[in-house]
Order: structure tokens, then C-alpha cells, then sequence
């Protein structure tokens, strides 16, 4: 593989993954996948099967608080302050600053600060999911249970609104 093609982002994200012993590269899509419909419709699978990293900014230490969901779902930010503590919103800036990702690429891992982690229990429905890896055009493929170990076993949870 020639990982020198890949953007920076990229590159720490392929890093972390082959450090992890993870069998998957990312793989660059000819589109943008910003959104998890657009990721979906490249990749030929489920919207469910999108693993979307939001980003939220603790109030009380002004932490990321990475909820990594299923595609389908929207999160739930009540039950994520129950879980962590009060939340807001993440600017663009924020995001960036904290995870060295920007919006529409944010990685599950190899973020420029750890953050606090929270898996959304609803990924758990798929055999196989994708992740963004850390570029808008960049996904790698990974297991629900992949995603626990690579993020240091962070907790799996409800953390999205109930499905309509």
C-alpha cells in the first residue's frame, strides 16, 4: 500500500489503525462522503452502517466528547449529559483544534487530544460498519466490536433519540 498518497489526517489515522493491528486501510472515494446518505450511497451499503463521529464540547472542562452513532440515528444530547456531564455544540474551529479533523471528517481514533468516547449501542446491528478516517473523501470498513477496542474500550450505550 502507498500511504504516501494520503492526506496528513489520513496518514495518522492509517498509523493508529496499522498500530492497532486493525486488517482494514482507509480507502480514498472519488466523492465527498460529509454526511452518512453520501457515505451510504459510495460505499453501496445501509446509512445504518455509517459510523458517524459527533463532537460535543463538555461545559464544565471545556472537553470533546467524541459519540460515535449509528448513520441512521440521531443523538440523543440528554442522554449523553446523563452519561458525561452537561454538553454543547462544537464549532468547526473547536473540532478541529481538538480532534485535528475537520467536520465531515472526523476519525473515530488518532485524534490530536483524546476525548471522551461514548458508543452508540444501535451500531452493534451490523456485521460490518464504516467509519471516516479522518479526511471528507476517506472511510475504513471495521467491526461494531473493532470500534470498541480502538477507541480503549470505550463504552457502548443508548445515546440516540428512539427510532421513528
Amino acid at each position: 500500500m502507498n500511504t504516501v498518497t494520503f492526506p496528513e489526517s489520513v496518514q495518522r489515522v492509517v498509523t493508529a489503525l496499522h498500530a492497532a493491528g486493525h486488517p482494514h486501510a482507509p480507502v480514498m472515494l472519488d466523492d465527498a462522503a460529509r454526511t452518512a446518505q453520501q457515505a451510504a450511497d459510495a460505499l453501496g451499503v445501509q446509512v445504518g452502517q455509517i459510523a458517524k463521529s459527533i463532537i460535543f464540547r463538555r461545559q464544565s472542562d471545556g472537553a470533546a466528547v467524541l459519540v460515535i452513532t449509528s448513520g441512521d440515528r440521531r443523538v440523543d444530547e440528554k442522554k449523553v449529559d446523563a452519561l458525561v456531564g452537561k454538553t454543547g455544540r462544537a464549532d468547526a474551529d473547536f473540532v478541529k483544534a481538538r480532534t485535528g479533523f475537520s467536520i465531515g471528517g472526523v476519525s473515530p481514533l488518532a485524534h490530536a487530544t483524546p476525548p471522551v468516547v461514548l458508543i452508540d449501542r444501535e451500531l452493534f446491528r451490523f456485521d460490518e460498519i464504516w467509519a471516516a478516517a479522518g479526511h471528507p473523501h476517506a472511510v475504513f470498513r471495521l467491526r461494531p466490536q473493532d470500534l470498541a477496542r480502538l477507541t480503549g474500550n470505550a463504552p457502548v450505550a443508548d445515546v440516540v433519540q428512539a427510532a421513528r
